[in-house]
């Protein structure tokens, strides 16, 4: 895997707990994260609250693109509360 990536690949610098795959699709591949651990990280490791977890991983980095390599970040859930996402983003 490791000669896959390359350094178009990008990180979420202190987020590696909350990784959860790569997507070798694209090029170059994306490392994939999942946006509940990496809210779990910054109250836990830094003590913010809900709401300003949310605030700081919207801003910070969810909104950052900053080339191909941009990370993915994903919300789980079961295949209907994957679809109420998806209409609730009016998709």
């Amino acid at each position: 895997m490791k000669e896959q990536l390359n350094e178009n690949t990008l990180k979420a610098d202190g987020f590696d707990e909350a990784i959860i795959g790569v997507d070798f699709v694209s090029h170059p591949a994306r490392i994939i994260y999942n946006k509940q651990k990496m809210l779990d990280i910054l109250i836990e490791r830094d003590g913010m609250t809900d709401e300003e977890a949310i605030e700081y991983l919207e801003y910070n980095v969810l909104g950052a693109y900053v080339g191909e390599g941009t990370p993915i970040y994903m919300d789980e859930g079961t295949s209907t509360e994957v679809f109420e996402m998806l209409s609730d983003y009016g998709f």
